[in-house]
């Protein structure tokens, strides 16, 4: 069953977290901050098989729980450089709950040139209520970290 279709059948409840900020860095720089294995290993986790090319599957590993082996599947979904980076996030497994419950969303960082820098929006969007509900409370407080260090790690260029 597809994610779209659960919500469907369930009439769940779909939560998005979406963060904004503006860093005092080119939209050039932050760019390859977001686009570079290494440096993604650096503000988030250690990706496995990322390139910034649309099509691309790629992995994070995190910590395993239950019947989850804690491997975030990734494909690149959108590419428009210094712009737009989209890709799909899933992971989970269906025999649990909370912790490693099934998760099917999508991450999306837009760059603005502004006169301070850049504005950074992120939307990872589609965590399924009350299903997600553990990752969306997580991500939220994970996502705020991981945008400051973005944002230090981009200015150490």
């Amino acid at each position: 069953m597809s994610a779209a279709e659960f919500r469907a059948e369930t009439k769940d409840i779909v939560q998005d977290i979406v963060l904004e900020e503006v860093f005092p860095h080119a939209p050039e720089t932050i760019w390859k901050t977001l686009t570079s294995a290494q440096l993604i290993a650096r503000w988030l986790m250690q990706p496995t098989g990322f390139e910034a090319v649309e099509g691309k599957a790629f992995t994070f590993q995190t910590t395993p729980g239950g019947k989850w082996d804690g491997v975030i599947h990734c494909r690149v979904l959108e590419v428009i450089p210094n712009r737009r980076l989209v890709y799909a996030w899933k992971g989970g497994d269906e025999r649990n709950t909370g912790y490693g419950a099934p998760l099917d969303t999508v991450v999306t960082w837009s760059l603005t040139p502004v006169e301070a820098g850049t504005r950074i929006r992120l939307v990872h969007a589609g965590f399924v209520m009350p299903r997600n509900e553990s990752a969306y409370t997580v991500m939220s407080g994970g996502w705020k970290k991981v945008v400051r260090q973005l944002d230090e790690i981009s200015g150490e260029k």
